[in-house]
């Protein structure tokens, strides 16, 4: 995490040197704590700042799923929500395919394979590669974040955003429904969430506050 700070601390401060009126895709890892770190260096407003996770892991699940059904990925439509890690949060119940929930179209046995999928999907393709992590997805994650943004397309991905009381969640970086435009993030939409989800997504959190807790000692912030 410390190499990763220093990264981001110096293009940050590099970046807004240059052009003080930039918006920030954040996406090394941790996530959601680089993300974090970014804003405070930057003394940046949350509109100016958001992090790509959610959008690159709804993505991967809409792939497993298009796998095990045979259907069109542009059919299909997921919702990750949290922190971008193992604690991620599938949304399934919010996810369908051509308007039918994933809940009703697959076996809960097949649709929990995807879920778990979803969030070691990370950790796969760096067995796959050998020699790194995951850059094609993400690049074209980040491509559709800065599309949105530069055509003011107003396009509700998930991403990471920073926290002012949704979700119950404060002062932090987290993956949620974030609407994209010219201004950078214009609004976090809310899902009604029941029990579940909810101690899923407080579960995912929590990983994400430590992960921020961590670095503020390890940089005395």
């Amino acid at each position: 995490m410390t190499i990763n700070s220093k990264i981001v601390s110096d293009a940050t401060t590099n970046a807004l040197q240059h052009s003080p009126d930039a918006l920030f895709i954040i996406l090394t890892n941790p996530l959601d704590t680089m993300a974090y770190l970014a804003m405070k260096i930057g003394q940046l407003p949350r509109e100016r700042i958001v992090g790509q996770a959610g959008i690159l892991d709804s993505a991967r699940a809409r792939a497993f799923v298009a796998m095990e059904t045979g259907v069109s990925v542009e059919n299909i439509n997921c919702y990750v929500l949290g922190g971008h890690g193992d604690e991620m949060v599938p949304l399934t119940r919010y996810s369908n395919i051509a308007g039918i929930p994933l809940r009703e179209y697959l076996p809960a046995d097949k649709l929990e394979a995807i879920v778990n999928r979803t969030r070691k999907g990370g950790g796969e393709i760096v067995n796959l590669l050998k020699t790194g992590s995951a850059y094609y997805a993400p690049a074209v994650a980040v491509t559709q974040m800065a599309e949105a943004i530069l055509k003011d397309k107003h396009l509700i991905v998930p991403a990471s955003a920073y926290m002012e009381g949704e979700y119950g969640l404060t002062d932090m970086f987290f993956g949620v429904p974030v609407q994209l435009g010219r201004g950078g993030m214009e609004k976090i939409h809310e899902f009604k969430l029941d029990a579940e989800e909810k101690a899923a997504l407080e579960k995912s959190a929590a990983a994400v506050k430590d992960s921020i807790s961590v670095m503020k000692n390890l940089l005395k912030m």
